[in-house]
């Protein structure tokens, strides 16, 4: 069953893009969003045939924010959601990190906002902040790399 969430991020993804019909499939379910004059209209899901030789289930978690980068021993911290990045918790306020912080599993490191619900994203791991990937306000897609950091 696709998680609530990211049918909202895809219904506004669609008007946001003036999409009229999404149609999403993979082996296990169907998703087809389709909108009209009064707004968006689901349906949703439908049942896949069962494939002819036995594949492994889908993951339901999405996949962790860190994950290895270059030969440089770099990490990269992704986007777990399509949003708006943020710095800062206001625009008053100084960033949660820089180029050269040092972070720790756990710390926050900026903000995503999607469908008006601000989302603190936090480090998954301890190190320094090497590169900032995004400036604050920009549009980011799922698994878009935000920093690089090194391990420490």
């Amino acid at each position: 069953m696709i998680d609530i969430r990211k049918l909202k991020e895809l219904i506004k993804l669609m008007v946001e893009n003036d999409l009229s019909e999404l149609d999403l499939r993979d082996q296990e379910e169907k998703v087809t969003i389709s909108r009209g004059r009064t707004g968006p209209e689901v349906v949703y899901p439908q049942a896949m045939p069962a494939p002819a030789v036995a594949a492994a289930p889908a993951a339901s978690a999405p996949p962790p924010a860190a994950t290895p980068a270059t030969d440089d021993g770099l990490i990269a911290i992704e986007s777990p959601m399509v949003g708006t990045f943020y710095s800062s918790p206001n625009p008053e306020s100084p960033a949660f990190v820089t180029a050269g912080s040092s972070i720790s599993d756990g710390s926050v490191v900026c903000i995503l906002e999607a469908m008006k619900v601000f989302n603190e994203i936090k480090a998954e791991l301890n190190g320094t902040v090497e590169k900032i990937c995004v400036k604050s306000g920009d549009a980011v897609e799922f698994g878009q790399t935000l920093f690089m950091v090194r391990p420490t």
